[in-house]
This record gives structure tokens, sequence and C-alpha cells, in this order.
């Protein structure tokens, strides 16, 4: 069996376990967390330590527990992995000097931190991207700060291998909403607005998994707010759905899990091109395009309402080639000495 894993998630917004992912209300990240380690416990020991979380649990073959007393197991374990926090990552190697130390980066740094990179470097801690487009964001902004970069790579999110389109029949009115409102919601709504004016029949639900509070504006006509669902009710109505609607050009997506899961159905994505990783995670080209141009955006949903392309997701989001990235991600690799101590 291969050598335990510690991953630690210091910044999580609440403890959550498996049960979670079917009740719903949690983040793409700690799906993705979840889904990824559960499996990978079928290999190896591997415990998750979580902010927030009161006793050790065992959920399945995954071990559960408290964030202080994983800081206390920390000194002798082989391998961790760090969920988004250059900080702890940092502190980590202070108390294991030997340990594999990886952060597992779900977001962008902040302008504050884009100085990390030699620190990083120096410390030997790697780092784990979700797409090839966020590895480029991240390397793009550390470079604009200081020479020298820790060891870069990614690891996209993963789709169950079991997501397929099925027969579900769709409603050419009805589009989705499924992201927190963080991520555009806003704009969305005004994109929505102008064209309902266009086209009046159309519906858009707005499907808030409840993670994050946010200010929003009022939903225009048209809209039904639905809050946090189950996640068979959110896949039930993607199916249902005419397309998975995100014109917006506030928030850039690491990875986009609800992309992925959306092609995955069957279901087209509209979203804005150059934008995050939204080229790299939906699967046409004719998805992403300049929502911005109202004649473009009605255009696109005027062709679709006629005619629903056929889409399907990339092969390398499914669960048994994101497993497989990160066997090999986790592989031995021959450390070099520490160059300076990590502060």
């Amino acid at each position: 069996m291969s050598a335990p894993l510690l991953v630690v998630d210091p910044g999580c917004p609440a403890p959550y376990d498996t049960a979670a992912l079917a009740r719903g209300g949690i983040g793409g990240t700690e799906a993705t967390v979840l889904k990824v380690l559960t499996r990978l416990a079928a290999e190896r020991p591997v415990t998750l330590a979580q902010a927030g979380r009161a006793a050790p649990l065992r959920n399945g073959l995954l071990g559960l527990a408290p964030l202080a007393e994983a800081l206390d197991v920390a000194r002798s374990e082989p391998v961790i992995v760090v969920i988004n926090s250059w900080k702890v990552a940092l502190r980590l190697r202070k108390l294991n000097p030997s340990a594999r130390i990886l952060i597992w980066l779900h977001v962008l740094p902040g302008k504050h931190n884009r100085d990390i990179g030699p620190r990083l470097k120096a410390a030997r801690i790697e780092v784990v991207c979700v797409s090839a487009s966020h590895e480029e964001m991240l390397r793009r902004a550390l470079l604009s700060h200081q020479p020298g970069l820790p060891r870069l790579c990614h690891v996209h999110n993963p789709v169950e291998d079991d997501l397929r389109p099925d027969a579900t029949p769709r409603d050419r009115d009805q589009l989705l909403f499924a992201s927190a409102p963080h991520k555009g919601l806003g704009q969305v709504y005004e994109r929505f607005a102008r064209m309902r004016a266009r086209i009046p029949t159309l519906k858009l639900w707005v499907a808030d998994p409840g993670y994050m509070r946010w200010e929003v504006p009022e939903p225009p006509e048209g809209v039904e707010v639905l809050g946090a669902l189950p996640r068979e009710e959110v896949l039930l109505r993607m199916r249902r759905s005419l397309c998975l609607f995100y014109p917006q050009t506030h928030f850039a997506e690491t990875f986009g899990l609800v992309l992925a899961e959306a092609n995955a159905t069957g279901t087209p994505v509209i979203a804005h091109h150059g934008l995050g990783a939204n080229e790299e995670v939906v699967s046409s080209a004719e998805q992403v395009f300049d929502t911005t141009d109202d004649n473009a955006l009605a255009a696109r949903l005027a062709d679709w309402r006629a005619a629903p392309p056929a889409v399907t997701m990339r092969p390398a989001f499914r669960m048994s080639a994101v497993l497989e990235a990160w066997r090999k991600t986790l592989a031995p690799v021959r450390a070099a000495p520490l160059a300076m101590a990590a502060e």
C-alpha cells in the first residue's frame, strides 16, 4: 500500500463529509476533495483534517479529523496536501522538514500574495492547480512579481464516470444558473432580462449552493430562486434545461465543475470567452463566445431553442482519468535539499 496521505483544509466554511455530496449545499472545491479522497482511501490511508471539525470521524475508508489534531500528527506524515493555504503549507514545512508538501490550489492568489513563489520554491512546496488554464494564470501572476517558481502542475477536477446524457425531455424556454451568487449572478440577471425582452417565454432557475452569502439585486421577472438543492435535483434540472446560463465576465473560474457536469449530462453551456478556464472546460467552441453581445447571445439561444446541440464532456475530466493523474502526482519523487528555512 502507498504511503499515508494527510490532507489539510484550513479554510473550509464548515466541516463536510460524503453525506453532504447528496444533500447539497457545499461548493465545488469541497465536492472535489471528497470525491477524490474517498477513492484514494481505497488505495492508501487518507486523513482529511478540516477547520471547524470538533471530533474525529470515520467516513467509510476516509478519516476525518479536527484541524488541531492534524497539525500535531503532521510532524511525522510523509505526504501532506494543503487545500489553498500558502501560510499553512509553510507552517507545516517548519513542523516537518522532510515531508513532501503540496498545495492543492483551487483559487488564484490575491495581489498581496503574488510574491510567494520564491518562498514556496525554497521550502520545496509544490502546487497542484485544477486546470492548465489555472496553472498558466498562476505562473504569470507569480512571475509578474519575482523570478523563482515552485514546482507547478495541474490535475483536473473530476466528474463521475457514469454521469451521462439520458432521455429526459428538455424545456426549450428553461435556463439554469447553478453557482454561488458571487460568481456573477447580478450580471446574469441583467443578461437574462435583456434576453427575456426578446424571448418573453424564457425562464431561469437559480440554484445557489448556499455556502456563501452575497448581496445580489432582486431577481427579474421569469426567475425562480431555488436555493440549495440536493445534488440529484440539480442534475435533474440541468437535464431539463435548454442550457446552463453563465454569461458573466466578473468571475474567472479556475476550473468550473458545474460547466463540466452540464456537458456530461448533454446540457450545453453559455459562457464568456477568454475568461478563466471556460474554453478549456466546455467541449465545443459554440458554447463560449462574447456574451456581452446581445445579438450573439440572442442568436445562440434561438438556434438552440430550434435545435439543441449534441454535447459531451471532455474525457480528461472523468473520475478514472483524474484518479490516474493523482496517482502519478503523488508518486514518490526525489527531494532536493531545502535552499533556505521556510518563513
